[in-house]
């Protein structure tokens, strides 16, 4: 049987770039809502390691039980990523997603940042995107990786492509926010890109 890998998101956006890239990955990759597992997971981790662990054993805890057993062999693969500003202290930080409250839309969540920090020089608005990706294997062993981009807060939002808080981070080496990349080239450059083939590199020796 085909190898199966669950993504602990319902984020299609995100289910986007990591089929794209682990394509080299010989694995079924499924997002929870594809597996039909649904669970509300408190991350209450300290870190992005800790969240992302904490996301992956929380949906792995599931399979043995989930449609039969179905998915007891799958591995489970779970993120957790966010926006820090050296500015704000590193805010937003690991609370990025849950930044003014989950369910407020990030275009309202980006124009605070930049009201926050209007007013202040390109040199103090320095600003990485951080991604740490755990997986948890079928025998319970559990792997992490890590992957950032620096960058700063742009002035204004630009862009449509991407998520989150693409519009305002300016990539100074390509000239550019990230929502202003190709999806191609910021899957490349991206820190869920750079966490991702880590991991890959990882399950290829365990696959």
């Amino acid at each position: 049987m085909r190898r199966q890998i669950i993504f602990a998101t319902g984020n299609m956006g995100k289910m986007r770039e990591i089929r794209d890239i682990l394509r080299n990955i010989d694995a079924d990759i499924l997002s929870m809502k594809e597996a039909g597992i649904e669970t509300d997971i408190v991350e209450d981790g300290t870190t992005f390691e800790e969240n992302a662990v904490i996301k992956a054993k929380a949906v792995a805890g599931l399979l043995t039980e989930h449609d039969g057993g179905k998915y007891r062999d799958a591995i489970v693969l779970a993120d957790d990523s966010g926006l820090e500003i050296d500015y704000l202290n590193k805010e937003p930080g690991i609370y990025s997603a849950r930044y003014m409250g989950e369910h407020m839309p990030y275009s309202a969540k980006n124009q605070n940042l930049l009201k926050r920090l209007a007013g202040v020089p390109v040199e103090k608005r320095g600003a990485r995107f951080v991604c740490a990706i755990a997986a948890v294997m079928p025998d319970g062993e559990v792997i992490t990786t890590l992957g950032t981009i620096e960058g700063r807060i742009g002035d204004r939002a630009e862009g449509n492509n991407g998520f989150g808080y693409d519009p305002i981070f300016y990539v100074p080496e390509y000239g550019c926010t990230t929502a202003q990349l190709s999806e191609e080239e910021k899957n490349r450059i991206s820190h869920r890109g750079r966490a991702l083939e880590a991991m890959e590199a990882e399950l290829k020796k365990k696959l």
